[in-house]
């Protein structure tokens, strides 16, 4: 049924409780004083641990061992009994997290009761952990482009180090994903991940939220930092954390300890921190917004999330993969894109990244004709939209008020630059799809004032500001 330690200098009181303990199927250990209890502990955790405030001839009383507990196995559920109760002594030992207290000479059946409880308990809670981590789905990462690539590789390099990561990038480009990639693949994967969203977080309450708290009525209340204790802290978006939880958050980055808000003790965490910004942070150091001596403790490892408009040769894969995710989890149609669908959504805007073309997949599963194919019309199109079926297309305001010189001009430059990105700079494939030689090509792009450049392991296509005004 469960193991549990009897921790009491009275050997009657001890051959007691777990006698009637074993005579209800469960398995007890004994300890007459801290030194045999801590070895009982760190030998093998019980399930609940029965524990005297008093303890003669021992290095610590009850309490002292109930913090250490609480630090190191805060899943073991603590029973206080004593023979010296008072409501005072019943306070600290809540406060400090037991489950329950219980005076001296005790009644069986309440004993009894109190274990069956706190035993249920501790069961609810470790059923509710496991089936949270088995709920949430290994991160996947999708895609092949150089960028893709590039962005994987440095990954799976900081999943072997303890090292603090910073993660950057626009909205929406999964800087989240990515941490969570690095915790599944390091040796901190079976511990949690625990998410700090700084500007979800009312300024005031950062501290309590981060620190936990202590109080006379409400006992400990453990924080995130000691929930991520073993585990991955993910600070996302940290350039809207207040100036004055950065100044304790660096201390304890320093000294990897802290205090509750309302407490004294000093709470020992292990906790490896990433953290995310689509903000410059340098910028932000320079005109005092962001502390720089955090920004350099958090930035050991810097590393650019790319958004879509720098890994467009990814948006069809991952395009299918929301399409197939959305078909298992929430029943919608199994549909796949057309070819004209893939080439519009290559070419389109995303200011939202990824989360933007998730939520347009959900979108078009939800409102679709339910055909096979999703065709092009169905997409959302920034600058040109189908307008019945005669084949014509409404302009955008910008082409229609320009001569068609300039217009032309535009068009082509714009185009271009869409599709050489779209192929990932590939100008052989880039010319086989517009229909162009490739030496025309390159006269064209010439004229034109477009250039590729190397960008996170990709060819980018963008303005020659020398050469156009």
């Amino acid at each position: 049924m469960g193991d549990i330690l009897i921790v009491d200098d009275e050997r009657d009181i001890r051959e007691l409780i777990g006698d009637i303990l074993e005579d209800e199927g469960y398995t007890c250990r004994r300890a007459s004083n801290s030194t045999e209890c801590m070895a009982e502990i760190q030998s093998d955790p019980p399930s609940l641990m029965i524990l005297d405030i008093w303890l003669k001839d021992s290095d610590m009383d009850g309490i002292d061992i109930l913090k250490v507990a609480k630090r190191d196995y805060p899943g073991v559920p603590v029973i206080i009994i004593s023979g010296h109760g008072n409501i005072e002594i019943a306070v600290a030992a809540i406060k400090q997290g037991a489950y329950d207290y219980i005076e001296k000479p005790f009644n069986i059946d309440q004993l009894m009761v109190v274990i069956g409880r706190a035993m249920e308990t501790s069961r609810l809670r470790r059923e509710n952990v496991e089936l949270r981590r088995r709920d949430v789905e290994p991160p996947e990462l999708i895609g092949s482009s150089p960028a893709f690539r590039a962005l994987k590789a440095s990954l799976d390099k900081v999943t072997r180090s303890n090292g603090r990561v910073m993660l950057t990038g626009p909205a929406g480009c999964g800087k989240e994903l990515a941490a969570r990639y690095i915790h599944a693949n390091s040796g901190r994967a079976e511990h949690p991940f625990v998410t700090v969203g700084a500007a979800a977080i009312e300024p005031e309450r950062m501290e309590e939220v981060l620190f936990g708290r202590e109080s006379a009525e409400r006992g400990i209340e453990p924080g995130l930092l000691e929930q991520a204790d073993q585990g991955v802290l993910f600070f996302d978006e940290i350039a809207d954390m207040p100036l004055g939880t950065q100044s304790k958050i660096l201390r304890v980055l320093v000294d990897q300890a802290f205090t509750r808000v309302g407490g004294t003790e000093r709470i020992k965490v292990d906790t490896r921190v990433i953290s995310s910004s689509n903000r410059d942070l340098t910028v932000l150091a320079e005109t005092g917004a962001f502390r720089i001596e955090l920004f350099h403790r958090l930035a050991v490892v810097p590393i650019d999330v790319p958004g879509l408009d720098d890994r467009r040769e990814d948006i069809p894969e991952l395009a299918a993969f929301f399409l197939g995710l959305f078909n298992r989890s929430q029943g919608l149609p199994a549909r796949a894109l057309s070819q004209e669908a893939e080439a519009m959504l290559q070419t389109m805007v995303w200011p939202g990244n990824v989360r933007q073309l998730k939520n347009m997949m959900e979108r078009v599963l939800i409102l679709g004709d339910g055909k096979e194919e999703i065709a092009a019309a169905e997409l959302p199109g920034p600058d040109v939209q189908p307008s019945g079926d005669n084949g014509r297309v409404v302009l955008s305001g910008s082409l229609a008020t320009l001569p068609l010189r300039e217009a032309r001009e535009l068009f082509e430059r714009e185009y271009l630059l869409t599709q050489i990105n779209r192929f990932g700079g590939n100008i052989s494939r880039t010319a086989n799809f517009v229909g162009m030689e490739r030496s025309a090509l390159h006269r064209k792009l010439k004229s034109l004032g477009v250039v590729t450049t190397s960008k996170q392991g990709a060819r980018v296509a963008h303005l020659d500001e020398q050469t156009v005004d």
